[in-house]
């Protein structure tokens, strides 16, 4: 049976949390966690997002053989070389890589791409490389993470009892450093066009995937550098038009979150409070709070 396309507007607010962890590392800054130097103000991009969303993604959609389900693939995924990815379509269009293309033939690639993988399908995809199978604007956009208060990013030295070159061996072991957050909790605010989903062909089984990736991504992604990281809210306003039935930035408006405390400084989710103005939603958006 064919899925169904989405056919309403969606915007999302995301709200996660980090225990002594490093979100996102900033490699320009020696890896230390993101932020904005002007307020202090934590950041986690969006990339980092997604590709937590991709992980999760080719995670569930895998069955015991190792094997993906299809129409879940995932294009930008760790050792894919994006050209042989390309050559898929090719391949299985049979059209040649070589010689110049129809505009027919080019929408043919284009739309393979985007029913094989799912990333392509939700977050876009430039393929305009070598093998050229067009570029597509995803519907599913996402901004840079903030965290509600400044963060302090600090350092510890850690040691590692081993040393990993024989002519150290007399030292006993290596000194490091490690950088975290104490806590912190980020705000994502999120898009997602039902006309831009016309062309991607990004569907409803698509849309609660995305959801239960939201939910469930740092459950899957757990690792030292990390610390606890927990997904805390996910708050969807449904439009009842594809076009919309309110400005976005109004319905991000309707969601406060505060600290209880401002002579305290946050080290847990309970230091904050999340309000949600219902009574102001505009009509035809549907409120729903999805964690």
């Amino acid at each position: 049976m064919e899925k169904k396309i989405i056919s309403n507007r969606y915007e999302f607010v995301y709200l996660f949390d980090v225990e002594n962890g490093n979100p996102n590392g900033d490699p320009d800054a020696g890896n230390l966690p993101r932020f904005d130097p002007e307020t202090s103000v934590g950041l986690v991009t969006d990339v980092c997002i997604k590709r937590k969303i991709r992980n999760y993604v080719e995670l569930v959609k895998k069955d015991k053989e190792g094997n993906q389900e299809i129409g879940y693939d995932i294009y930008v995924r760790e050792g894919a070389v994006l050209n042989n990815e390309n050559k898929k379509a090719y391949d299985n269009l049979g059209i040649s890589v070589d010689g110049k293309k129809t505009r027919e033939q080019q929408q043919k690639l284009t739309k393979f791409m985007c029913s094989h993988f799912f990333d392509i399908r939700a977050f876009g995809a430039v393929m305009t490389t070598e093998i050229n199978c067009g570029q597509v604007r995803g519907p599913v956009q996402m901004n840079f993470a903030k965290s509600i208060d400044p963060i302090v990013p600090q350092e510890v030295t850690i040691t590692r009892m081993a040393v990993t070159n024989e002519k150290d061996a007399e030292k006993e072991r290596t000194m490091g450093r490690k950088s975290f957050v104490p806590y912190g909790l980020y705000r994502m605010e999120g898009y997602i066009s039902a006309h831009l989903a016309q062309k991607t062909g990004f569907n409803t089984d698509d849309l609660e995937l995305l959801w239960n990736a939201l939910i469930n991504l740092f459950e899957h992604d757990r690792s030292a550098s990390h610390g606890k990281m927990s997904a805390r809210k996910l708050i969807v306003f449904e439009h009842k038009f594809a076009l919309g039935n309110a400005p976005a930035q109004k319905l991000f408006d309707l969601i406060e979150v505060k600290r209880k405390d401002m002579e305290k400084s946050p080290r847990a989710f309970n230091d904050y409070e999340i309000i949600i103005d219902r009574e102001n939603v505009p009509e035809g958006i549907t409120l729903l709070e999805l964690l």
